[in-house]
């Protein structure tokens, strides 16, 4: 397969010459995906699919255009390339636009250390169903359970390869397994429901689809009765399952494509105090079997760890070429892409300190509050960090779970949040984001 992707990469780029690109960079990406779904014990669809993908970027001077396809003839090839010299002929000047220098280029790196993927063989539809009607019969074991909303299980492996003309070629491959199962309680108006999944590169990581169903069944079954919580300002504990949301909204801060833009609450933040002292953020791209790994980045940069947060101060952008360009800066190796467009900013593989309590122990300290395991609907500004969400979850009273709630909103600004947050010691190891529960103290919940 990595043979064909870098066959295809080159053919991309020799065409790009022939129409006349200055520089250019090509993206294959081969994947297969199969997705089996059951309901009510019985096989409700099955899906495969399997294609490749391909995309040109060319530059002439500071202009750029990219183009992508999915058939890989040779005449489709030269027509990517002739539309896309045509159209960079055509754009705007980009001053930051333009390629790696080739002394920035990754160079000896090792795909085998990441472990990204899976040796074993694809699992036939047959497993997948099997794995599909275990994680059912399991939630709809769990007293309380009215009906399973359906379970899925699904596997899949994406090859990328980029190429450039500044000299750099590289690829690699990536698998996934993962189950799901959504469970509900209650019938008529009075219905709630909630899920599980699990994902993991390799199938030999992956709990037993019995554990999955089972977790559904428990987190529906313990959602009967709902009602609406109090109204006031109250401490707020974010669930492991969904705190890495608050997380994310810090990440978006302080990608450079917003940044650059003056669009960010953390803007003017460099070597501030964003997070309590005691807490830091760092991104590893190089953590075996984990769902962000990668040896280089969308721009043939090699990936490194690093503290973006460090003892609680703001420490580095998310930075691509183009971006590092317009804040003065070198890239941070950060830059991701598909095959239909440049580059732009992401975060590889996220992990917070933890605190040295468990969910149980915050729990009981924060005393009457409400724990958040749902989050819907959002309203974020990202220019001053004003935060505004639809919450669900469980009321806590004593310390201890009183009842499940749900119809209430979360307002406060991240600045502030972010600055009272105190993480417990629960995060998932395999998660690309290893983000803990985290408690929120003095959040404004609008219920009844």
């Amino acid at each position: 397969m990595s043979d064909r992707l870098a066959s295809l990469t080159e053919r991309l780029l020799d065409a790009a010459r022939k129409a006349g690109a200055e520089t250019a960079d090509a993206i294959a990406v081969e994947g297969t995906s199969i997705n089996i779904d059951v309901r009510g014990g019985k096989l409700e669809q099955a899906e495969r699919s399997e294609g490749t993908d391909i995309g040109l970027r060319v530059l002439i001077g500071r202009r750029q255009a990219s183009v992508s396809a999915s058939d890989t003839s040779d005449q489709t090839i030269a027509q990517m390339a002739e539309r896309a010299v045509a159209m960079a002929k055509e754009a705007p000047e980009d001053p930051t636009a333009g390629l790696a220098d080739p002394e920035q280029l990754a160079r000896d790196w090792d795909v085998a250390a990441l472990d990204l993927d899976d040796p074993s063989d694809e699992p036939d539809p047959q497993t997948l169903e099997d794995r599909a009607r275990a994680a059912e019969a399991a939630a709809v074991a769990v007293s309380g359970v009215s009906q399973s909303d359906g379970a899925s299980a699904g596997y899949g492996r994406r090859a990328h390869h980029l190429a450039a003309t500044n000299g750099f070629a590289g690829g690699y491959a990536r698998t996934s397994h993962g189950v799901s199962c959504t469970a509900i309680t209650g019938t008529g108006t009075g219905m709630e429901r909630d899920h599980a999944f699990e994902g993991r590169l390799h199938a030999a990581d992956m709990p037993a689809p019995e554990e999955i169903g089972r977790l559904a069944g428990e987190r529906a079954a313990a959602l009967a009765g709902m009602r609406r919580p109090k109204t006031g300002a109250f401490p707020v504990l974010y669930d492991e399952r969904i705190s890495s949301g608050l997380i994310g909204h810090l990440l978006s801060a302080i990608n450079g494509t917003a940044v650059a833009r003056g669009a960010s609450w953390l803007r003017d933040a460099m070597g501030q105090q964003v997070l309590p002292d005691w807490l830091s953020i760092t991104e590893d791209p190089h953590r075996p079997r984990a769902a962000a790994s990668r040896p280089f980045d969308a721009e043939g940069l090699a990936t490194a760890q690093r503290k973006i947060v460090d003892a609680g101060h703001l420490h580095g952008w998310a930075l691509d070429l183009a971006t590092g360009r317009k804040l003065g800066l070198p890239s941070t190796a950060n830059a991701t892409r598909g095959t239909s467009s440049p580059p732009s900013p992401g975060v590889f593989n996220i992990e917070l300190t933890a605190g040295p309590k468990s969910r149980a122990e915050l729990m009981a300290e924060m005393g009457t509050g409400l724990m958040v395991t749902s989050l819907l609907g959002s309203s974020i500004n990202p220019t001053t960090g004003d935060y505004s969400r639809g919450a669900s979850g469980f009321w806590i009273e004593n310390g201890e779970i009183a009842y499940p709630v749900n119809e209430c909103t979360l307002a406060g600004n991240l600045r502030d949040m972010l600055m009272r947050i105190t993480p417990a010691n629960d995060a998932r190891a395999h998660r690309s984001y290893r983000v803990p529960s985290l408690l929120v103290e003095g959040l404004t919940l609008a219920g009844e």
